[in-house]
């Protein structure tokens, strides 16, 4: 029997696994008629076949064949064709998911002693060397315009500058505060094997603001405070020539306004679930000690990741401590509560942010679009929205309640009744 495990890229702890009994081939891929399938945008269609070549007195020998587009690294060396060692890594792309291949002896019908997966790892690592030396003579020919690696090398095709460590590869998003890069850290030093990041460069003007410079601080002081899988880890913080830069985990997915607008509006039974795992993470901020209000909850800071499609929140530059002086104002129109308008956010501003949200992921339309006098306040009317039953529109009613005290009380409360409606 062959297990493959699917693991997190950090801590090496299993995600997924699937088993295998008497299979002769396993195919992986994006494609929906692999047997394991890894819906990651680095992962072809198609990416690669284990096949059991010949049985063995103490066992099956098994060989892996790769046609993915962006490679596939056994055990941290570029393969197209390889005989596949049990306890060996795979890893599909550079950066992409990582599989552990494992198999049963057959002899004693027990398992075969799996080695620490970090000993794997540091092997991997120790294989580094060898692939530079590749790349020094490597001509980087018949690689497509969208990879970022060397199909034959592994190496990256282009590094726009190098900022420390790491090797910046592209550049992500360009706003007000800063600059968001895709980076490599070739040399493996956050993760023990190199690995893509997200690292945030705070904007040379937005040195001399004294509020930028404390909200990009701010955010790479929480995330360093937090452990929660639906927040991206923190790696690196530091001063390069007079900026600021985060490092921080690259999540592979897409947030739901580009979601939306790319597809369309969502089932209500997939809103709610996204929404109660929204809620899950905000339990979590809010349960700190002083408890940590976002501020800034909205479709555009909640992201699925691919391969498992669960939220991830972003953006932790306005997270405020309950405690603190009032502040900036600080949120999106349509999905700011009116005490956090006016400088004053509580942890039920954050719930707030759900109804509008909700009210997007349902229509596809500004929730602002809804928002209209009701009695003596202004207040969501989703009444003729066929896709949000009563249920839920009672429940985007009272987490919308212009006073915070007659809104759900905590995160809990608002994802059990989320659930109700399922």
């Amino acid at each position: 029997m062959v297990t493959l495990t699917l693991l997190e890229p950090q801590q090496k702890t299993p995600l997924k696994q699937w088993c295998f009994e008497n299979s002769s081939v396993i195919r992986i891929g994006r494609a929906a008629d692999n047997h394991v399938v890894l819906t990651d945008n680095l992962v072809s269609r198609h990416h690669l076949e284990l096949k059991r070549v010949s049985s063995v007195s103490n066992g099956v020998s098994w060989k892996v064949t790769s046609t993915g587009t962006n490679g596939t690294f056994l055990n941290g060396v570029l393969v197209t064709q390889s005989p596949l060692p049990d306890n060996s890594l795979l890893q599909l792309a550079q950066g992409g998911p990582i599989l552990q291949f494992q198999q049963q002896v057959t002899k004693s019908n027990t398992w075969s002693r799996s080695p620490d997966i970090q000993e794997t790892v540091e092997n991997a690592t120790a294989t580094l060397s060898s692939k530079n030396n590749l790349a020094s003579t490597c001509t980087h020919e018949g690689n497509s315009a969208n990879n970022l690696f060397c199909i034959h090398c592994g190496q990256p095709l282009s590094v726009q500058q190098t900022i420390r460590y790491y090797q910046v590869l592209r550049t992500l998003g360009q706003g007000g505060m800063g600059t968001t890069y895709l980076a490599w850290d070739a040399a493996g030093l956050i993760a023990g094997i190199p690995q893509l990041l997200v690292l945030k460069q705070m904007n040379a003007d937005m040195v001399r603001i004294a509020k930028a410079q404390e909200l990009f601080e701010r955010e790479a002081h929480t995330l360093k405070s937090l452990n929660h899988p639906g927040i991206p880890k923190y790696y690196d913080f530091f001063v390069e020539d007079g900026k600021k830069y985060l490092a921080m985990e690259l999540i592979h997915g897409q947030d739901l306004e580009k979601r939306v607008y790319t597809t369309g509006p969502v089932t209500p039974n997939q809103a709610i679930a996204w929404m109660i795992q929204t809620c899950d993470i905000l339990d979590y901020l809010h349960s700190q000690e002083p408890p940590l209000i976002h501020r800034d909850i909205k479709p555009a800071n909640l992201m699925v990741r691919n391969f498992n499609n669960r939220i991830v929140v972003l953006d932790f530059g306005a997270v405020k401590e309950i405690g603190t002086a009032p502040g900036t104002r600080i949120g999106a129109e349509g999905y700011c509560a009116p005490e956090q308008e006016r400088g004053q956010p509580l942890t039920q501003s954050d719930l707030y942010a759900i109804g509008p949200t909700l009210i997007f992921l349902l229509t596809g339309e500004n929730p602002f679009k809804y928002y209209r006098q009701r009695g003596r306040n202004f207040k969501f009317d989703v009444a003729k929205v066929p896709t949000i039953s009563s249920q839920l529109r009672d429940i985007i009613d009272k987490v919308t309640e212009p006073l915070p005290r007659d809104r759900y009380q905590t995160a809990k409360h608002l994802a059990a009744a989320l659930a109700a409606c399922q």
